[in-house]
């Protein structure tokens, strides 16, 4: 993989600590499913300005986490140089999505427009509340409303009418002034 094309790059965990002495590490994972980032083979671990893929050879839940065993990593010192280091995979690993469902990342940078026409700015963010998730959309330079960024609750048939991939735009109904 060459360094340039790190756009297809996505984050789905994080290692922490050795476990042990045989080489094990603590892995946090950000996938919805937790178990599911091992459904990933092999991970991408960036250091240094470098890629390097990681096999894991083994798993399991530890606690309220999980361990697991890496390849050509057999000792607690060779597990050390990894704590910290970001989980990533290549997104062509993601698995396709049925027709309608989409990932947060291929919303970022689509414009986000009224329903009746005008352009509220692009999708820089995305937030989990608790309630409802929001689009976080920074707003035009000339916005005529004078707002910097506006959040936006993504509610599916109240707030958000439609999401049109091709056209990497967003239709809402919100009045500009929020």
């Amino acid at each position: 993989m060459s360094q340039e094309n790190t756009s297809s790059i996505i984050v789905v965990g994080k290692l922490g600590a050795p476990y042990g002495i045989k080489g094990w590490l603590k892995v946090h994972s950000f996938t919805d499913d937790p178990q599911g980032i091992f459904d990933f083979s092999p991970w991408l671990i960036g250091q240094q300005g470098k890629w390097q893929t990681l096999e894991v050879v083994d798993w399991r839940r530890h606690n309220k986490g999980f361990i697991a065993k890496i390849a050509q990593v057999n000792d607690r010192d060779e597990a050390m140089a990894y704590t910290h280091a970001e989980i990533s995979v290549d997104s062509a690993q993601l698995p396709e999505l049925p027709q309608g469902e989409f990932y947060w990342r291929d919303l970022i940078g689509m414009s986000v427009v009224t329903d009746k026409g005008y352009n509220l700015g692009i999708v820089d963010d995305l937030m989990e509340t608790g309630s409802n998730d929001v689009l976080v959309v920074k707003a035009n330079s000339k916005d005529a409303f004078g707002q910097a960024e506006r959040l936006i609750p993504f509610l599916t048939d109240s707030v958000i009418k439609a999401v049109n991939h091709d056209a990497r735009e967003i239709t809402v109904d919100w009045d500009p002034g929020f």
